[in-house]
């Protein structure tokens, strides 16, 4: 029996299994209702509310902090003896690897092919409106995260949820938070495996195949396939033996390497059809507002946008804290001012570079998407380059590769910290998880497991209910968090050297 048989039976039998249980999961965590002529899924609504109230209660902290977040960024707050394995720039590129990839690229296309040019304005300001909550969320982790005695951090909603919930709440609080913390590492977990390395393998072979001749190439036979999955299985093992410190150093180089290229090729196009900016911007303006052809109109624009960028920024589900958990830093607002450029990086530029790269150049095959007709985003993404650089697939290929290859070296670090959550921090549990992680590494080559990807899919927004559910109980807390650092950076503008001394002292809390 040929490895290709023996994959398609493994794919029919688990499809078969589990089909039924991803649609009826699918349906209760995407449910829809109509509203002004479109379907709203509540879970977007969820995740946006919670942006909305955020920045609220925090007056708009994304863009009054901005600067300061990048000060943090830049090291200019570091204080010395300060407890955490990376620095802010490492722990922001670790957390970034995990949201930059496949959906930048494909997501949006699909986006402003279904909703128009109009979407992009809408996912902009959902990308905005999720900087607050990020910001609230890796403050929690950071504040609740667990030191080892080796030196090693863990944090995320399986950490704060019970810590933070039982400190305000006393035991029935303790409860609550044990039950919601074995299910968010649960959650995590499953969808590491699935959606954070399968799948991201899966696709980047798939791009890699379209490029190199298809499945007459020479990666397009069974034995390629397997060759593949074994190099990215063999990479993502070796740097996840290292810990954080070996992900953050890949990532500190690979993230900003592969953003830049893409940054690049988008500005290099949109300079070439310099001319033709203006009437994009007005299109993606007037779009939003009075868009043509798109189901429900102004609202259906508004939907297709914040569900791509809640898609994309991953804001509220609880998955980055885990990464930003690892920073040295004695303030826990710190980090997550830090964190809100997460949802700005990834959505407010490189969403947004892609959706207008497509607005401008115009692809033949954009305008048969917007008519009907079922066409890949990545074909779409890679079209538009092509009317500039013809040449540009190859490149589109490399980031792809670079794009999947960081999402599963963070979420490798995000699921190992969900399983010796649930299964201990012995070395035997450890090195299980590893070698079951590099596995399905592998497997990425050969299965699609569309099924279980589905399913990972909805488990991930299932955590977005019970991690957001923590942030709204737990909000007081970071607002104690955030008038303690700014206090800081308040006595070290008056005195460069405060807080540099080795004592672990608390600086007086204030209120914001």
């Amino acid at each position: 029996m040929s490895l290709d048989s023996v994959t398609q039976s493994v794919d029919e039998a688990v499809s078969g299994f589990f089909e039924p249980i991803a649609k009826w999961l699918g349906e209760v965590v995407f449910y829809t209702v109509p509203v002004g002529g479109t379907d709203l899924p509540l879970i977007v609504a969820w995740l946006v509310v919670a942006g909305l109230v955020f920045t609220g209660w925090f007056g708009l902290v994304q863009l009054r902090k901005f600067k300061l977040a990048v000060d943090v960024v830049r090291g200019k707050y570091d204080e010395k003896g300060s407890t955490g394995e990376v620095n802010h720039f490492q722990a922001l590129t670790a957390a970034v690897s995990g949201t930059v990839g496949l959906g930048n690229i494909a997501g949006v296309a699909v986006a402003v092919s279904i909703g128009g040019p109009g979407a992009t304005f809408w996912m902009i300001l959902c990308g905005l409106l999720g900087m607050a909550t990020k910001f609230v969320e890796v403050t929690l982790g950071v504040k609740y995260r667990e030191v080892h005695p080796d030196g090693t951090v863990s944090g995320g909603p399986m950490h704060y949820l019970p810590k933070g919930l039982a400190e305000r709440f006393g035991k029935n609080g303790k409860i609550l938070g044990k039950v919601l913390a074995v299910l968010a590492s649960f959650l995590i977990l499953f969808f590491g495996l699935f959606g954070g390395n399968l799948f991201q393998v899966n696709q980047s072979y798939a791009q890699l195949v379209s490029v190199t001749g298809g499945e007459d190439g020479a990666l397009g036979s069974s034995a390629g396939a397997l060759f593949f999955g074994i190099l990215i299985a063999a990479l993502v093992g070796i740097v996840l033996l290292g810990g954080i410190r070996s992900i953050a150093n890949v990532t500190s180089r690979l993230v900003p390497a592969m953003a830049g290229i893409y940054i690049v090729a988008c500005l290099i196009v949109i300079l070439v059809n310099i001319t033709a900016v203006p009437d994009a911007l007005t299109s993606i303006v007037e779009g939003a507002f009075n868009p043509e052809g798109v189901a429900g109109g102004v609202l259906g624009a508004l939907i297709i946008g914040f569900k791509r960028a809640a898609f994309s920024n991953e804001a509220g589900l609880g998955s980055a804290p885990i990464a930003h958990s690892a920073v040295r830093t004695k303030h826990p607002a710190s980090e997550g001012l830090v964190a809100l450029l997460e949802p700005f990086i990834d959505t407010v530029v490189v969403c947004t570079m892609t959706a207008l790269t497509i607005v401008i150049a115009n692809p033949a095959s954009w305008g048969e998407a917007r008519a009907g007709e079922d066409i890949g985003g990545v074909t779409i993404t890679s079209d538009a380059f092509e009317t500039v650089l013809p040449w540009f697939p190859y490149i589109l290929t490399v980031a792809v590769l670079l794009f999947a290859v960081s999402t599963v070296l963070t979420w490798g670090y995000y699921g190992l910290k969900s399983w010796t959550y649930l299964f201990g921090r012995s070395r035997a549990s450890e090195v299980t998880y590893k070698v079951v992680y590099t596995v399905f590494a592998v497997a990425g080559s050969l299965l699609t497991l569309q099924t279980l990807i589905d399913m990972a899919d909805a488990f991930l927004f299932t955590l977005a209910v019970i991690n957001i559910i923590g942030l709204y109980l737990l909000a007081p807390v970071v607002k104690r968090e955030l008038g303690t650092f700014l206090e800081f950076v308040r006595a070290r503008k008056a005195d460069p050297n405060a807080g540099d001394g080795d004592d672990d002292q608390e600086p007086v809390k204030t209120t914001v």
